[in-house]
């Protein structure tokens, strides 16, 4: 056991997961929960906490570590609320995919006997709710951490140390890179996908019917990726508007030359480009984050309906 008490703020497929994680190794003594759906704490209870509680300020009490697993714009709110009610010597950490944001609205609130440490999980499905999560989510995916460089080194570990016996691979960065990181490699994908996704939803000369029902892998993919919960990537693109800005402005750049080759018929500046972007794939095959199996590699089972 790594936390006597761990307290989940927010019930979605992060947290519920990590209830799942935890339980199955053991790895904290008594998990409490707090959603402000009445029916999304019945589930969590039925599912995966020992305990729910009717508000964030009565989860975190007594909690030796604290996760909040809201979306990032509700962050500031609940750190408000439950900042009085904090353990002295507890650590609280955060799955948002947006760091300078989230330090901003927590850090305020958080007592000087706390520790608070940002941290980021990459990685997810397209499914949302607490019937979404499964133990195994984390497996050799990354999980991210901002710790400011006065943290505690030894809260730092024992957060460590959980994120790995869950499964995940830790590393740390500081907040400003994560934001930049995060917004090349998923902040403006999505941006992409919901684009590419609703050009389709906009054209008049390809039926809605023939669209779902030739879609090719690509477009598959980005009606995966548009699929994912609509609140958080809001926020997302509010919060870190300043990296997405920046990459999708670099984005309209390369296609723009895109644009040119194949208007000019540049075989060989095209065929030279994917050479050189399929040598990414490759990578991320090698890199264990993700398989060369067909269908994408695609192996997460689907949400549990009962």
């Amino acid at each position: 056991m790594i936390y006597p008490r761990v307290a989940l703020i927010g019930l979605g497929l992060i947290a519920s997961s990590m209830a799942h994680a935890m339980r199955a190794g053991g790895l904290a003594g008594e998990i409490v929960g707090y959603a402000r759906s009445p029916e999304t704490r019945a589930v969590a209870k039925d599912l995966f906490c020992d305990r729910v509680t009717e508000t964030a300020a009565e989860a975190v009490r007594d909690a030796d570590l604290v996760v909040l697993a809201v979306p990032v714009g509700a962050m500031g709110e609940i750190a408000a609320e439950i900042g009085p009610h904090l353990k002295p010597g507890a650590t609280v950490t955060d799955v948002g995919s947006v760091k300078q944001a989230v330090v901003d609205a927590v850090a305020p609130h958080m007592p000087a006997d706390v520790h608070f440490i940002p941290g980021h999980p990459l990685a997810g499905t397209e499914y949302s709710g607490p019937r979404s999560g499964f133990a195994t989510l984390f497996r050799n995916r990354w999980w991210l951490l901002t710790p400011a460089p006065e943290a505690d080194a030894d809260a730092v570990a024992r957060l460590r140390a959980l994120l790995v016996a869950m499964g995940a691979n830790v590393d740390e960065m500081d907040v400003e890179h994560h934001d930049l990181v995060l917004a090349v490699v998923s902040h403006v994908p999505h941006a992409i996908a919901y684009t590419m996704v609703g050009v389709a939803d906009h054209m008049r000369r390809v039926s809605q019917q023939e669209v779902i029902k030739y879609s090719a892998s690509g477009f598959r993919d980005f009606t995966r990726i548009a699929a994912s919960d609509p609140v958080m990537w809001r926020d997302v693109f509010l919060t870190n508007k300043e990296a997405v800005l920046d990459i999708l402005g670099r984005f309209a750049e390369e296609l723009f030359v895109l644009q040119r080759a194949i208007r000019m018929g540049d075989g060989d500046h095209l065929h030279a480009y994917f050479t050189r972007t399929r040598a990414i794939r490759r990578g991320i095959i090698e890199a264990g984050q993700d398989t060369a199996a067909p269908d994408f590699g695609r192996s997460a089972p689907p949400p549990d309906k009962g």
